[in-house]
């Protein structure tokens, strides 16, 4: 699942794009810029499939944002194995996973500060993504386990069948 939001600082919007494993709620990609274009959504993309390496089909969920419409998405998309798959217009529900992460990391760090710089916000949103989030945020979801824990665990549960 993919999605943007922004990020307020003195220098101007800065947009934060992530791409979130259904599966543990582990945000795999994610990519921040002064303008919200489609190269930022291809490079959260392209992090999450360096960071993935699937071998198989993965499906992809958007919005039908235009950068999720654009044909260098698609051609990403297609170039890597990707499926692409997109909500219905108006339909916010489909993206509750990445809305839910954007509330989190707003709540949790931002808490409705202006950062005096991007790269301050950069650094800061970087932390709680690295440092905080995936390593040690529970979830209800995965059993009050962080998204690395969760994934652990699932993967040492498979080998010790």
């Amino acid at each position: 699942m993919t999605d943007i939001t922004y990020i307020r600082t003195y220098e101007g919007w800065l947009y934060l794009s992530v791409v979130i494993d259904l599966f543990s709620r582990q945000v795999v990609g994610w990519s921040m810029k002064p303008r919200m274009t489609s190269d930022l959504a291809l490079d959260a993309l392209l992090a999450a499939v360096w960071r993935r390496k699937p071998s198989g089909s993965v499906m992809v969920h958007s919005d039908q944002g235009s950068q999720f419409s654009s044909g260098d998405w698609q051609s990403f998309l297609k170039a890597n194995h990707l499926v692409g798959s997109m909500s219905r217009r108006g339909n916010c529900h489909d993206n509750a996973v990445a809305e839910s992460f954007f509330q989190l990391l707003k709540r949790e760090r931002i808490k409705r500060q202006i950062y005096p710089t991007r790269e301050a916000a950069r650094q800061d949103v970087f932390n709680y993504i690295e440092m905080f989030y995936n390593p040690r945020r529970r979830h209800g979801t995965s059993g009050d386990l962080s998204p690395i824990e969760f994934e652990k665990r699932h993967y040492q549960s498979l080998t010790g069948v």
